[in-house]
């Protein structure tokens, strides 16, 4: 609505909530009430005039006060209808939020098999006990964390405004995120996992092995994913354990020291594939406490030495040659694979043979994904695997001044709806960042509410974490967990979707080339590494921009979007909402064009961030996966190869499936059975198979009418 009147009315400066949280009067949300009731433009000035005299003088008002003021100057205008709506909504709201904190209503939605709640992560089948021991905790976890946090954030994170990650597990419990466990801390110096004291390995097949209980111990005390930082350094002192056995042994039986050497050199070189094999298939079997195989990661391609490659070429290899008698591709761990110049990016490079695998495996397999070493150092400070998908810690030194990477840890992530502040704005710039400041108040709140709660813990609630060196530091009972967190030690996380259509709303939807567009877009991310540097130096822990995996959030704020403001073209109407920075994928751009888009955004994203390129089969042409590497070196940090590698074992099929209504399915003989049939596809960070664990596409109408009364945002 633009009207003179609006723009001359004086309204109060600020809003005081139910909870005692004071913001930014919004005029914006009022209008848009009167928008949604179909109240004509001159009513609705009237309505804003009357209103801003019921206010005159006053610097702040309730949010009663608001729902008061506007019901009585409805009825007083004769617009019955209008408040007879405005009441219904408001009783809906408050139904609503009865029914999201209430345990036995949501137990009840899970009972009945709700889709939105069985299948709302694409790697958990809801078919197993564990798992669904897990729903059912994470659905009383939700309506509890509901009820514990800030009532103004949890109603923002309900209506869609913000998004608060992993509701099931925090804030009803005080966990941790994702991290990178310190293995070589662990394996030097031993550990405890329930009655048992682990000594440190003699051998990498032992030490593999222990990885594995480390692994299977920490994602049951933490909700997020764990990575392995140069695993293949991090496992060559264990390994030459194992050669010189062999070079012992071989000594009793044969007296030419060269023989011995080879000998020792064949056996140890056999033991390391045998151990990096088992940990594949030993992290493939594993299932956590929250019913669903480790989120896993494992970062290598530094070492130098013939026992680090000799890991390095094992792990791909391993990957190469699948899983199981049918070869299926692995889904964990995630590989990274690191590439690094004068070690492994151009023939002649010592290391140059083990890319050549790499680039092999990502056009059978899709991993390894790569890392840039030298980009990966400028953007985030210095270099490291990431946590989980992509969550990334930045550059830190410990109080001696040594760099301290593995052993850290993210405290949560918050994500802003940057498309909903762009359709409250009206095509206002100015509006815009005005909303946009009142989000980043709000995710303040509910960032800095997630590292207090993390607080709350003892070292006993987790003791592979605190006590026995996977967060580095070994802590003793009832000592502060906050020395581990402090002095940005750990990283909190603020996370946006939706650049793509931000851009759109203001710029039209090929602006992907209009350089006012780009500048915008990335003045955005700018703006939200601005706050995030403001909250760091305020309360001492490394607040990060993060460029969310919102594997089901695409579809959720879209769906409380297109609710609030209707079908909008390219926007709303498309059912979904972009990811982070990423290209608009309608477009088919080529990987350079795509990767030359986006290769500005993680500089001011340095918390987190991948980029994808998508590719036909390339198992016949892996130099064309190795020139996009190549180009990318200098340009972007992280880099996944989508590809497609489904395989049917009814038929004999390799490529794509084809996607249907059903699911996907073979596009020879339209089989899709999980027995016969592999389906891998990536969703966000890691890959998934949609066969065996279905994505949720649609929603039940009785859920979507309550969001969408949640998304109309009667004022509160």
């Amino acid at each position: 609505m633009k009207t003179r009147t609006a723009v001359k009315l004086a309204f109060p400066k600020q809003v005081k909530k139910n909870d005692g949280y004071q913001m930014p009067f919004g005029l914006y949300k009022i209008i848009h009430i009167l928008q949604q009731m179909n109240i004509s433009t001159s009513d609705q000035e009237l309505i804003l005039a009357q209103l801003a005299d019921s206010w005159a003088g006053q610097d702040q008002v309730t949010t009663a006060e608001i729902r008061h003021t506007l019901l009585a100057v409805l009825r007083e205008q004769g617009l019955n209808d209008a408040a007879d709506q405005y009441l219904t909504v408001r009783h809906q709201q408050l139904a609503d939020w009865e029914i999201q904190t209430n345990p036995e209503k949501r137990l009840a939605r899970l009972q009945s098999k709700d889709p939105t709640l069985v299948h709302e992560n694409a790697n958990k089948d809801s078919n197993v006990f564990n798992t669904q021991r897990d729903l059912t905790a994470g659905t009383v976890g939700k309506t509890l964390g509901l009820k514990m946090m800030p009532e103004h954030v949890a109603k923002a994170h309900l209506r869609g405004d913000i998004h608060w990650h992993d509701l099931d597990y925090t804030p009803w419990s005080p966990m941790t995120n994702c991290c990178l466990i310190d293995f070589k801390e662990m394996l030097t110096n031993g550990f405890k996992i329930g009655n048992a004291e682990v000594e440190s390995p003699k051998s990498i097949q032992t030490a593999t092995a222990q990885m594995a209980q480390i692994i299977a111990n920490v994602a049951s005390s933490q909700y997020g994913g764990c990575s392995a930082d140069r695993i293949d350094e991090v496992l060559e002192p264990f390994a030459l354990r194992n050669y010189e056995k062999h070079l012992r042994e071989s000594a009793e039986f044969i007296d030419d020291p060269d023989k011995q050497e080879r000998f020792a050199k064949k056996r140890t070189k056999k033991d390391i594939y045998d151990a990096m094999q088992g940990l594949e298939y030993e992290i493939n079997t594993l299932f956590s406490s929250q019913g669903q195989t480790p989120f896993t990661t494992l970062g290598f391609g530094l070492g130098t030495s013939w026992i680090a490659r000799e890991i390095q070429k094992s792990i791909l290899r391993i990957r190469i040659a699948g899983l199981g008698r049918e070869k299926r591709t692995a889904i964990f761990p995630k590989l990274v694979f690191t590439i690094k110049r004068g070690l492994n990016l151009q023939p002649g490079d010592p290391n140059y043979d083990i890319k050549q695998l790499a680039v092999e495996c990502a056009t059978k397999r899709m991993y390894p994904d790569v890392l840039m070493y030298d980009t990966i150092k400028k953007i985030t400070g210095s270099f490291k695997a990431p946590m989980g998908c992509r969550s990334f810690l930045q550059g830190w030194k410990d109080e001696q001044g040594r760099e301290v990477n593995s052993g850290r840890m993210n405290l949560g992530v918050v994500t802003v709806n940057l498309p909903r502040i762009a359709l409250e704005s009206d095509h206002k710039m100015e509006q815009f960042w005005e909303i946009f400041e009142e989000r980043m108040e709000l995710a303040e709140d509910a960032l800095v509410y997630k590292v207090q709660r993390v607080l709350d813990a003892q070292p006993e609630n987790a003791p592979i974490l605190y006590q026995y060196g996977a967060f580095g530091k070994r802590l003793k009972p009832g000592e502060s967990v906050k020395k581990l967190f402090e002095n940005e030690r750990a990283t909190v996380s603020l996370g946006y979707i939706g650049l793509y259509e931000v851009g759109t709303y203001f710029f039209g939807p090929t602006w992907e080339k209009n350089k006012e567009a780009h500048d915008f877009t990335l003045e955005i991310v700018k703006r939200l590494a601005a706050k995030c540097k403001q909250w760091s130096q305020e309360y001492g822990y490394h607040f990060s921009v993060y460029s969310t995996p919102s594997e089901s959030l695409t579809d959720r704020f879209c769906r409380l979007d297109t609710a609030k403001f209707g079908k909008i073209k390219d926007i709303t109407a498309k059912e979904y909402y972009t990811n982070s920075f990423h290209y608009d994928v309608r477009k088919h751009p080529t990987p350079f064009e795509k990767l030359d888009f986006e290769k500005d955004y993680p500089y001011y994203a340095a918390g987190g961030f991948i980029h994808y390129c998508e590719y036909p089969n390339l198992k016949q042409n892996p130099k064309a996966l190795e020139a996009v590497w190549d180009w990318a070196y200098d340009k972007v940090g992280y880099l996944g190869t989508n590809t497609p590698i489904d395989q049917c074992f009814k038929c004999g099929f390799k490529g794509e499936f084809k996607a249907t209504a059903k699911g996907f399915e073979c596009p020879e003989c339209g089989n899709h059975d999980p027995k016969t049939c592999d389906c891998v596809k990536r969703t966000c960070g890691y890959l998934g198979n949609p066969l065996q664990r279905p994505m949720v596409h649609g929603r039940h109408v009785e859920i979507a009418a309550r969001e969408k009364n949640l998304a109309d945002g009667m004022v509160e």
